[in-house]
């Protein structure tokens, strides 16, 4: 049995109703409570913020414990280089994953300052990237 943790960054706990054209129309609690059936051989917990140190602090928290982490950090991921860093700090695995493709938006979002201390990164599948971030740990 893994240990998973979906961590998601700000503007996330919006997903359903925000730019649906880009994000879909499903939340994600309901999408979680899914992919934990899905997977229900391994234990997969979630959290969500929209503060970057909270994020941080709960990078912290499962960096050295976990065997995975699937990591959307929004916008974040494009402007923190403290994510970046925590994410360098810690020994759990991490898989950056975004909704979209980022590389079809605007150039401000084609860097990221956490890729280079991640595992791997999945974009551009919705919210089956967090899927295949998932499988990636098993």
């Amino acid at each position: 049995m893994k240990k998973i943790v979906v961590i998601n960054g700000p503007n996330l706990n919006l997903l359903g109703v925000r730019e649906k054209s880009i994000y879909g129309d499903k939340d994600f609690l309901s999408f979680f409570e899914d992919l934990k059936k899905e997977f229900s051989d391994h234990e997969l917990t979630y959290f969500q913020s929209n503060h970057e140190g909270a994020l941080i602090d709960k990078l912290h928290e499962v960096g050295f414990s976990y065997d995975g982490v699937v990591f959307n950090a929004g916008a974040y991921t494009h402007t923190s280089v403290a994510l970046g860093d925590a994410i360098a700090a810690i020994t759990t695995p991490v898989v950056e994953v975004h909704i979209s493709n980022v590389h079809q938006r605007e150039s401000f979002r084609h860097h990221s300052y956490l890729a280079k201390n991640c595992v791997g990164v999945i974009c551009g599948f919705g919210l089956a990237s967090y899927r295949l971030g998932i499988q990636s740990f098993l």
